[in-house]
């Protein structure tokens, strides 16, 4: 896809593990850099010789919304019926309030959603913390996605969010695009691949999965350490591609088990299931990086 004559990559560059705070400053990039750059499909996961990572979950009940509750106050005095105040908010819901944001430029009313950008005034828009990854790319929140079409849209997103675009604008813009520009590549990331989608709707769930807590079982530690060695005695790239393919069939097997028990509302086989894929995941990092 072309803009001004040159090609949109089709991937942004990887963004490591535990990398969830962005800087509006740092994690953008000059436009003509991110047009040039050829970015490569890399693991998310740091490398670690040691066949063991760290795992827990921690479950809290979650919500899709934040009511505010109303206040009520009133005196009878001698009179048969009480007065009452209500706050302003009092029977707003969170929708109904995003219903009634305007743009910050032309006070122009939203013409779809998530509102990243007006198409009035074509200004972007302050960050909502409050809008998932599936929202931006209009996705149903489940961790299976059928739609084929992510990139593009990641890259529609980027032609009118990047922040070089509004390099004549105010700073009040530059920084609303800087800040646009990393949630969309991070939503970008995070659901174009199982493992870290996996791991982001368990956390919109309200379940946080901890790389600190040691993992201990034998099996499969056992079974890591096998299939390690047989990378390093692998004679040549026919014998890496064999066992990298082992690899992937394990991968889609437990991804399989994680959208059942996501499904199910059975979180800690959940968190289980994504001990296994990252264990899978590094191992397959390892045989690219020896191909």
């Amino acid at each position: 896809m072309d803009m001004g004559g040159v090609a949109f990559p089709k991937t942004p560059p990887p963004l490591e593990l535990g990398t969830r705070k962005m800087s509006k400053r740092k994690l953008w990039t000059p436009l003509s850099s991110f047009l040039r750059s050829d970015f490569r499909s890399i693991s998310r996961f740091p490398l670690d010789s040691a066949p063991h990572i760290q795992f827990s979950a921690v479950f809290s009940p979650s919500s899709s919304s934040n009511i505010e509750q109303s206040r009520v106050s009133g005196s009878c005095g001698y009179n048969f019926l009480p007065t009452f105040e209500f706050s302003v908010k009092s029977f707003c819901s969170e929708s109904a309030e995003k219903a009634c944001a305007r743009c910050w430029s032309c006070n122009a009313v939203p013409g779809t959603t998530p509102f990243l950008f007006c198409e009035s005034c074509r200004s972007v828009q302050p960050v909502d913390r409050s809008v998932d990854y599936f929202q931006i790319f209009g996705l149903e929140k489940k961790y299976e996605i059928e739609d084929d079409n992510l990139e593009g849209k990641y890259k529609d997103w980027q032609k009118k969010l990047h922040p070089d675009l509004v390099h004549s604008k105010s700073e009040k813009e530059r920084d609303y695009a800087a800040e646009q520009s990393a949630l969309v590549i991070d939503a970008f990331r995070t659901l174009s691949k199982p493992l870290p989608r996996a791991i982001y709707i368990l956390k919109l769930e309200g379940v946080d999965v901890d790389e600190e807590q040691t993992v201990s079982d034998p099996v499969l530690l056992a079974e890591i350490m096998e299939i390690r060695e047989a990378v390093e005695e692998a004679a040549d790239s026919q014998a890496l591609n064999r066992i990298q393919s082992q690899i992937q069939e394990k991968l889609k097997l437990w991804s399989k088990s994680f959208a059942k028990a996501f499904q199910s509302q059975k979180f800690e086989e959940a968190v289980t299931c994504i001990q296994r894929m990252t264990y899978y995941e590094r191992v397959n990092e390892e045989i690219v990086k020896k191909l």
